[in-house]
């Protein structure tokens, strides 16, 4: 039997530890007992994008997005669907780049809209401009060797 996985909750960003091959059974928090995948990407500011970009066992795909943006808006339906198909293998997340430059700066997001996959707060690779939905999740599965 494989070590339990790390995962962080989208809602108390506390770390529970699941079993892999409950991953699809719907876990739940052991602190706020909320679903541990929503199939929605969450929104991240600094103080808690290291627990799901370092300290999770997930990979964690970012979009990195500005609401000014024209693009980011247009790809935002498409990110939200590829959630649905990328959970439980996959946590989704968004950062404002307006609401918090610091992780924009600290990653060195020139463009936006930017998407990037980190494990263990290594970032596995970055792709710049708005795709659709099928493309999200073909580049995402790449990437993170899924």
């Amino acid at each position: 039997m494989s070590e339990p996985l790390l995962i962080a909750c989208p809602h108390c960003h506390a770390r529970n530890r699941v079993p892999e091959q409950r991953l699809g059974q719907g876990p739940a928090c052991g602190r706020c007992h909320q679903a541990l995948f929503t199939a929605h990407p969450l929104a991240l500011d600094a103080a808690h994008f290291d627990t799901h970009a370092r300290d999770s066992d997930l990979p964690l795909l970012v979009d990195f997005w500005a609401p000014w943006c024209g693009p980011c808006k247009m790809m935002a339906p498409h990110f939200e669907a590829a959630a649905a198909q990328l959970e439980p293998q996959l946590r989704l997340a968004k950062v404002d780049t307006e609401a918090h430059p610091a992780l924009g700066a600290r990653f060195g997001i020139r463009s936006i809209p930017t998407m990037a996959v980190f494990l263990h707060g290594r970032e596995l690779g970055r792709q710049s401009g708005a795709m659709q939905q099928a493309d999200i999740v073909r580049w995402a599965r790449a990437t993170a060797g899924l």
